[in-house]
């Protein structure tokens, strides 16, 4: 939950702020054709991309935040 949670709330944020300014409809594939989604898809697609990329940026900072102590008293199986 402490990744998972801020995480998503700044991908809501980030889903805010980036389609006040981009209209879904007008979104083409690296400059071809346009895509052939609807608005919600478009919005549901890219709060789970921003979701995860954020999550993973979380995870990774807190992983490189760990002492040495920390990270040598983990157990594999």
């Amino acid at each position: 939950m402490t990744i998972g949670w801020p995480s998503f709330l700044m991908a809501a944020v980030l889903e805010v702020l980036v389609f006040s300014l981009v209209d879904p409809t007008q979104l083409h594939w690296f400059g071809g054709a346009a895509l052939e989604l609807s608005a919600t898809a478009v919005y549901s697609l890219a709060f789970f991309v921003f979701w995860i990329v954020i999550a993973v940026a979380s995870f990774l900072t807190h992983r490189l935040g760990e002492s040495a102590v920390e990270v040598n008293s983990r157990t594999f199986r």
